[in-house]
């Protein structure tokens, strides 16, 4: 433990230690950055705090800016502790020891630092109190410092010391007081110096000046003595002066410390090198000090001041005490003390100062002025007697003080206490009287060799004033006082009337508790504290008084014999065992017994030996009485019997050691009464002879009404009673004792009816005619008769009934039967015995008691006679008649309850007779039989919190076992073993549990009793160990433990039998293996149990041969519903077991077996039976899985059938699950891949046509059943593509719905709609993505709708690509795999499977995983093929999409295959199927160029900026929004060599760009206009390429001031390309989409209003007209609009001829 705890030290030192250089890293960091950030951001502060500082050297700033930031730290630190109320911080502790080691080197620098920061102003307390703490641990660890700093820090520490100390103030002060005291430790002169200069007489100084001082004289005794007395004498001057409580308390506190150390000083004076004073100079300083405070601060109102004042009292009086002339003024001013118990102060504090004052008068023999004896006897003894008041805290150690008080008292005036205690007992309270007893006590028990003999007997004489008084406490205080004065040496005080008082006490005591009535429970308790004080009281005196009374013994002894309070018997004996040892012993022998001889006086010694004898037999009780009773025997042998006394020497000792060795929890409670008894037959031995022993008998017979019914002191004294009247010698007198025991007995009650019955009984051993005779005479006395009972006659106290009688009688001859004498016996028990038994009952009620008695009495009778070894030639003649009593009695009872014994006993009593002579016959032993099985078996067992008739049904079952075995002893053969299993074989299958658990106990019992018989040899018939064995397999898991094992037993006593009569090799370790079964059968686990049952079976199916096998399966097939479900799974279990262990062998009988099974299966109730009947099922689908399985999927959907639960019981065995999800795997696989031929019986059966929805909702099934937390790493892959490949074909349009032909043979209905391919297909994939476990992907699937598209068949492969892309983000560990089954799905000769692989490969190739794992080229040779195929779009749009998608997952592989990737692009641009196709192309067109340079694309790039332009115009919007993306990627792309072939295609698409930036569709508009603007460079206008104007107009009028500019700039450069551009403008007025038509019109007329005069004249404005004017009967009003206002600019132009200047026209525009 130490060393534990050692260790335990060790590690948090350690961390504290790691912890704090932590800590202590990170604060200097802290304060280093905090010394940078001042430096930089706050210059002017700490140049204004220096102003405030004062002048500080450059050199010291570093040092006076670590202090201050440390102190910032601590001050921070502190306000955290003090919000979170965290204990010890750490930071705050190290920034002090940083700044304290700091003060190690540069201590002048580092006290001015903080000096200084005490000067600041506006300074928070809590950071004053902060550098008061660290300049305290600074001074404490220097030592001497600089004078100058000294004096400094003086003034400033006495100046916060004597503000005004509110709240945080008065903390200040404090600290600033600790840290004056602290500096005079080496700077004494300076600090006193400054404490003596505020230090005034007549004015009234600071409360903290006089504090400090206190704590100066404390902490430096000898400095201060040279100023103690002017200190005193100036605090004196101002005692006047102080009013205010708080000064006064201070001044008081004060003076408590400055006398405590002129004490110490006074005490070590020879150590003094100053000038002193002597101990009465400073008395005499004190004293007027003294009587100040004691008359009149003491008045004060304040109990706080009262407190000071009485605390400072008491050194002060260390101090005034020793000096008589001082002393006896301090008497003066006792009443003034006194007086204050009347206040609100705690009592204790007066009684200590009163203590001291009246211990000091007895020691200087001086004690107080009897005038104020009264005053103080008074005071003194109401605080004793009263209680202390609820808010005194120290109630008790004051009463103690008090006690020390009056033992002073008693010791200075012992009879003037005395007569005052006399005059407060007459006042007849009880407190006051059990006050001043208690006080009386403490007196004597005081070790006070001073105390006078005096004063003890005045103090009896209080105490016997008082001795009538009955109330409880009195009588226990006065029994503690002679028991104090017996401890105390004055035992011959007390031997008259203190033992007398002892004595009666004890008397009435025990009367009180032994009478107690209800509802008195405190009264009873007082009681009982009183009985135990006067048993303390009386074990004090007996080994304490010497000389005790005659009187005082007597007393004792007779307690012991008259009392009713056994717990007071043990603390007599033990007296009264000291007591006879110091008389016998001549110790204490007084003056009158001085003669006599060495025996003591006691009572009858029968008398007291057959007390203590009954008494001791049970020796725990009362605190162990037994030790103490033998012990009393063992000393007052000499005095009981002399003659045993020798004998008892030796045995008692032996007694007592037996109880010393055991407890009341570990001792025996017959080995204790066996003992007793042979101890009183060894004693009766030594008295043989004499009428000792019946006198004996008489006093135990006397006792006999001293004691309860039932206890074991009763029931042992009827025992000893007994065997005592056995060794009378007068049967006379023995028959008089018998007699008046048999009329005072109450029958109806059952103890004391069986303790004389059992009294009779041992009276027989000796005395048997003598017992007969007295049962004849009672029974002619009591006149019976069958017209007339009168027994009620002889007890009117005991109303008997005829019954009760009757049944005692009965028991009491058949007890005589069992102590009787065997030769005796035999002559008697025929007549009377038996015939006296019969008579009994037939002539009465025959109630259930009766019966019972008849019971017992004839199975004791019949075992006195079994008993008996010479029984040849007797024949029991009553035989006969009492078997027909107990048969009917047995028929008579009920069979469904047990209520009573009788059937026990009854089959008992049967047992016993079956072995008298005459023997049964065959007949009747089997009608016995029959019988008693029928009585027992049906009962039903009892509840487990009924224990009785737990018991019953024990004995009941006991009882038919061994009435089975005494029946049919003689029969055991095959036969008759076939015939007693068929008789019970009814039972063993019955549905009762409890019938079970009886029927299988008795097939045990019979089984053992026929395998340890002759018949073992005798083989059993064919068949039948089968059938046997069949019949308890199923009971082996029975519910009920008892069944179980019983079940197990007669198991492997069948197999005992088998291998015997076999010669089986059933070997040593199947026997222990078979034992560890019936281990684990024992479990309440039922797997447990289970697991155990299959052990046997499959450890007893190897002594099975194939029929047997066959034989054992039919029979546990026919008992399935037999029973409960326990059964039926124990039967199908043992199926299991037969089927795992034999299934090879049984290969061809795999049919029948199998279809035994399915037909059991449907019918079977139980889900769990048919789980395991599954099993079975399985078990063969391990060695035939391809039949099994093709048979199963051939079978209606599992979902709609039975045969669900046969998928349920697969995905339960994980790896045959995992077998079977690849056998239907490939099901399904192998529909989507050339068909092979079979080479194996197993390939055909694995090759037969089965439906794939079958095959799917079997997937569906084993997914959603197996573990959920298996992710199936293995299957995910494979069964994620599997099933998206199936899920693919099945939205193919020649692809029908199936429609199952055996769903038709069995339903009528047709197939659920949600029974579809695609549907069962997406649930499976649910399911099988649930195990991945991930939330992400599974929100991430929820939120995109992944499971809809995948259902649609219209987005199934916008799902496919979702779902991949998700798989690629989320699921990991399995890419390279599904890249591999992507791949060859990809070159698959089924065109669904090429379509969903390569939308899978589409997400592939925007990773990087295809290149990683070197996949990249067969994937790119596989995209080629499907880009190149005309046989459906989708795959080819879907190829184009994953060669596009290279350049995301593969950029830096883009170039090496920039061929086949632009030559396929480019494929689908020149020959555009569809518009999928096309827009495809594009796009990944548009990804390729983004990782190629215009070197790489080559000739390619003339190629794709034709074709681009080509679709600018497209009607697809798609096409046109790709073919504007991918023109401004070409823009980007288009280098030196190809730039003026490109400035000639954006020539050429300029116009198309310009009217599509505002096309209809957005995307296609905005794509449009940034592809423009990318262009525009290439017409080298600089000025264009970024729109300009205001940016709040919008998009249309930035586009009209773009066009109005370009035109304007044309027109000034290049009037021709302007002039072309008006004509091709104007062809697009007839365009198919309005937007365009409108952008046209206003980019004809802007183009118009910027041309030259010249070109105008080119224009043919005829058919310009025609053509705008068409547009007037256009759909669209915007298009009508615009064709309108551009007209009218035409018009303008054609009319007036007149041009305006580009200029003017901009102008124009612009306004």
């Amino acid at each position: 433990m130490c060393i534990g705890r050692k260790a335990e030290l060790f590690l948090v030192v350690s961390f504290c230690l790691i912890r704090k250089r932590t800590l202590r890293k990170e604060l200097e960091e802290e304060m280093m950055e905090a010394i940078t950030e001042a430096a930089v951001d706050s210059s002017e502060e700490v140049s204004e705090e220096r102003d405030d500082l004062g002048t500080f050297e450059s050199d010291d700033s570093g040092t006076f800016q670590q202090v201050v930031n440390l102190l910032d730290i601590i001050d921070s630190e502190s306000a955290k502790t003090d919000t979170t109320g965290a204990g010890l911080d750490m930071r705050k502790t190290l920034a002090s020891v940083i700044i304290t080691e700091k003060a190690t080197t540069e201590p002048s620098v580092v006290i001015n630092t903080l000096i200084r920061c005490l000067q600041v102003s506006e300074i928070s307390t809590r950071r004053k109190v902060n550098i008061y703490n660290i300049l305290q641990e600074i001074i404490q660890q220097e030592g001497e410092l600089e004078e100058q700093c000294v004096q400094r820090l003086v003034a400033i520490a006495s100046k916060e010391m004597r503000e005004i100390p509110e709240m945080e103030g008065y903390m200040k002060a404090e600290v600033a007081s600790d840290t004056l005291v602290a500096l005079s430790r080496n700077h004494f002169s300076l600090v006193m110096y400054e404490l003596q200069h505020h230090l005034k007489p007549l004015n009234l100084t600071d409360e903290f000046v006089i504090i400090t001082l206190a704590k100066l004289a404390n902490g430096n005794v000898f400095e201060f003595m040279p100023y103690m007395g002017i200190t005193l004498a100036t605090i004196f001057t101002m005692l006047r002066l102080a009013n205010e409580a708080k000064i006064r308390q201070a001044i008081c506190g004060a003076m408590e410390t400055f006398c405590e150390t002129v004490q110490f000083y006074l005490k070590h004076l020879e150590e003094s090198v100053y000038p002193v004073m002597t101990e009465e100079q400073f008395a005499l300083k004190v004293f007027p000090m003294y009587r100040y405070f004691v008359t009149v601060w003491l008045r004060h109102h304040n109990p706080e001041v009262k407190l000071g004042v009485i605390r400072s009292l008491k050194p002060m009086l260390g101090l005034l005490l020793p000096n008589d002339d001082l002393r006896e003024q301090v008497y003066d001013y006792i009443p003034l003390l006194l007086a204050e118990y009347q206040g609100g102060l705690e009592a204790l504090f007066i009684t200590q100062v009163l203590r001291q004052i009246l211990e000091v008068s007895v020691i200087t023999n001086t004690p107080v002025p009897q005038m104020q004896l009264h005053t103080i006897f008074t005071e003194l003894h109401v605080q004793v007697c009263n209680k202390a008041p609820a808010q005194h805290q120290y109630s008790s150690q004051n009463l103690l003080e008090m006690v020390h008080c009056f033992v002073a008292l008693a010791r200075s005036y012992p009879k003037e206490l005395m007569k005052f205690f006399f005059s407060q007992m007459e006042t007849n309270k009880e407190a006051v009287r059990v006050g001043t007893l208690n006080l009386i006590r403490a007196i004597v028990s005081a070790d006070e060799p001073r105390m006078s003999i005096r004063a003890i007997y005045l103090a009896i004489r209080v105490v016997k004033n008082t001795i009538s008084d009955t109330r409880s406490k009195v009588r226990m205080a006065i029994l503690r006082i002679i028991g104090q004065l017996a401890l105390s040496g004055y035992q011959e005080r007390i031997k008259g009337w203190g033992l007398k008082y002892v004595s009666v006490q004890l008397t009435l005591s025990t009367y009180k508790l032994t009478n107690r009535r209800d509802n008195f429970y405190l009264r009873d308790l007082e009681e009982r504290m009183v009985h135990k004080v006067t048993m303390d009281t009386v074990k004090i005196i007996t080994s304490s008084v010497s000389g005790m009374t005659n009187e005082f013994w007597v007393r004792l002894l007779c307690y012991i014999m008259e009392t009713d309070y056994m717990e007071a018997l043990t603390p007599i004996c033990i007296s009264l065992t000291n007591l006879a040892e110091h008389q016998l012993h001549g110790q204490d022998v007084d003056v009158s017994m001085a003669g006599k001889s060495r025996q003591v006086d006691l009572p009858a010694p029968q008398k007291l030996l057959a007390r203590l004898l009954v008494l001791m037999s049970s020796p725990y009780k009362g605190e162990g009485r037994g030790i103490a009773m033998l012990n009393l025997l063992r000393t007052l042998s000499q005095s009981i019997a002399p003659s045993m006394a020798n004998m008892w020497e030796l045995e008692i000792p032996l007694l007592v050691r037996y109880l010393e060795e055991h407890t009341e929890f570990t001792w025996d409670q017959k080995a204790w009464e066996d003992k007793l008894i042979q101890f009183l037959r060894n004693s009766l031995k030594k008295t043989r002879g004499s009428s000792w022993s019946l006198r004996l008998s008489k006093e135990l017979n006397n006792q006999i009404a001293s004691f309860d019914s039932p206890s074991l002191e009763k029931g042992f004294l009827y025992r000893a009673l007994g065997f005592t009247l056995a060794t009378g010698l007068e049967a006379s007198k023995v028959e008089v004792l018998l007699l008046e025991l048999l009329y005072k007995t109450d029958y109806s009650n059952d103890f004391d009816s069986e303790g004389v019955i059992l009294c009779f009984g041992l009276c027989a051993r000796g005395q048997v005619k003598t017992v007969l005779n007295v049962l004849h005479d009672f029974e002619d006395r009591i006149q019976e008769s069958e017209q007339s009972w009168q027994i009620s006659a002889w007890r009117k106290d005991h109303p008997w009934r005829r019954e009760t009688v009757k049944s005692a009688l009965m028991v009491m001859y058949s007890c005589v039967a069992s102590y009787c004498h065997p030769q005796l016996l035999l002559n008697l028990v025929d007549s009377p015995i038996t015939a006296k038994i019969i008579h009994h009952y037939v002539s009465s009620c025959q109630d259930i008691c009766l019966k019972m008695a008849f019971m017992k009495s004839v199975v004791q009778v019949t075992k006195a006679i079994n008993n008996i070894k010479d029984l040849e030639d007797f024949h029991f003649a009553q035989k006969t008649t009492l078997t027909s009593i107990i048969v009917a009695v047995i028929e008579a009872e009920p069979t469904d309850n047990l209520v009573s014994p009788v059937r026990a006993l009854a089959m008992e009593a049967l047992s016993h007779l079956s072995k008298l002579k005459p023997f049964y016959s065959t007949e009747e032993n089997s009608e016995l039989m029959d019988i008693s099985i029928h009585s027992v078996i049906s009962l039903q067992l009892p509840g487990e919190d009924n224990e009785s008739i737990k018991t019953l049904y024990a004995n009941a079952l006991s009882s038919l076992e061994w009435l089975m075995e005494s029946l049919l002893q003689r029969q055991l053969d095959p036969r008759g073993l076939q015939e007693m299993v068929q008789l019970l074989e009814k039972w063993i299958l019955s549905e009762k549990e409890w019938e079970r658990e009886k029927a299988m106990n008795l097939h045990l019992y019979l089984m053992r009793i026929y395998v340890h018989s002759t018949a073992v040899c005798i083989p059993l018939k064919m068949g039948q160990f089968g059938t046997m064995v069949g019949l308890i397999a199923p009971c082996t898991c029975d519910a009920h433990q008892g069944t179980r094992m019983a079940s197990m037993n007669v198991l492997s006593s069948l197999l005992d039998l088998h291998a015997s009569q076999t010669c089986a090799l059933w070997g040593s370790s199947k026997e222990k293996e078979l034992e560890k079964c019936k281990g684990d059968a024992q479990s309440t686990d039922v797997e447990k149990i289970f697991c155990a049952s299959s052990r046997i079976a499959k450890m007893v199916c190897t002594e099975f041969n194939c029929d047997e096998v066959v034989s054992l399966i039919q029979k546990l097939c026919e008992n399935i519903g037999a029973m409960d479900l326990q059964h039926d799974k124990a039967s199908v279990t043992w199926i299991g077991s037969f089927l795992q262990m034999r299934a090879k062998e049984l290969e061809d009988k795999v049919a029948e077996i199998l279809s035994a099974i399915l037909v059991h299966l449907p019918v079977v109730d139980h889900p769990e039976v048919r789980r395991l009947l599954i099993e079975g099922i399985l078990l063969l689908a391990h060695h035939h899985q391809e039949t099994i399985l093709t048979s199963l999927l051939r079978q209606p959907l599992p979902m709609e059938s039975h045969l669900a639960e046969v998928w349920l019981a697969v995905s339960e065995n994980v790896p045959f699950a995992r077998t079977m999800l690849h056998s239907l795997m490939g099901r399904l696989q192998s529909r989507l891949s050339p068909r092979v031929s079979a080479t194996s019986k197993a390939d055909i059966w694995r090759l037969a046509a089965v439906d794939p929805l079958m095959t799917l909702c079997t997937i569906h099934l084993l997914i959603q059943k197996l573990d959920e937390n298996d992710k199936l790493p293995d299957f995910l892959p494979d069964l994620t593509y599997t099933l998206l490949l199936q899920l693919g074909s099945s939205h193919r349009p020649e692809t029908a719905v199936p429609v199952l032909k055996m769903w038709k043979l069995v339903h009528t209905a047709p197939l659920p709609e949600e029974m579809n391919l695609q549907r069962v297909t997406i649930k499976s994939m649910q399911l099988l993505f649930k195990r991945v476990k991930s939330q992400h992907l599974a929100r991430a699937l929820d939120e995109q709708a992944v499971w809809d598209l995948l259902q649609d068949g219209g987005t199934f492969l916008e799902g496919v690509s979702l779902l991949a892309r998700l798989c690629m983000q989320h699921v990991e560990g399995h890419r390279q795999r599904l890249a591999e089954l992507v791949l060859r799905g990809m070159d698959s000769e089924v065109l669904s499977c090429r379509i969903s692989s390569t939308a899978v490969c589409v997400e592939f190739m925007s990773d990087p995983v295809l290149y990683q794992e070197k996949l990249l080229k067969p994937a790119v040779l596989l995209l080629e093929k499907g880009a190149d195929q005309e046989e459906d779009e989708a795959l080819r749009v879907l190829s184009l999409r994953a060669l596009g998608n290279m350049a995301l997952g593969a950029p830096k592989k883009v170039k090496q295959y920039r061929k086949v990737l632009l030559e396929k692009c480019l494929g689908a641009l020149r020959q555009p199927v569809s518009t999928s196709v096309t827009a495809e192309g594009m796009e990944a067109l548009t990804k390729i160029l983004a990782e190629l340079r215009e070197g790489d694309v080559g000739s390619s790039f003339d190629a794709m900026s034709e074709q681009c332009r080509i679709f600018f115009d497209n009607e697809s919007e798609l096409l046109r929004l790709k073919a504007f993306i991918l023109f401004g990627k070409l823009a980007r792309v288009v280098g030196m060599s190809k730039k003026h072939f490109f400035k000639g295609e954006v020539k050429k698409a300029w116009i198309p760009l310009m009217l599509h930036s505002q096309d209809p569709c957005f995307n296609a508009a905005q794509a449009c206009m940034a592809t423009m603007f990318q262009c525009v460079h290439f017409w080298g206008w600089k000025s264009l390429q970024h729109p300009s104007g205001p940016s709040d107009i919008t998009t249309d009028d930035k586009m009209i001031v773009f066009q109005t500019t370009m035109c304007s700039i044309l027109t000034q450069k290049k009037p021709a390309v302007l002039y072309s551009f008006l004509l091709e403008t104007m062809a697009y007025v007839k365009n198919n989409l309005s937007r365009i038509r409108i952008a046209a019109c206003n980019l004809a007329g802007i183009i118009m209003q910027q041309m030259s005069t010249h070109y105008l004249k080119k224009l043919d404005f005829p058919a310009l007209r025609n053509s705008l004017q068409e547009l007037h009967l256009d759909p669209d009003p915007g298009v009508r609009r615009a064709a309108l206002e551009t007209l009218e600019v035409l018009d303008s132009c054609s009319q007036h001829g007149l041009l305006a200047s580009p200029q003017g026209m901009s102008s124009v525009v612009q306004t």
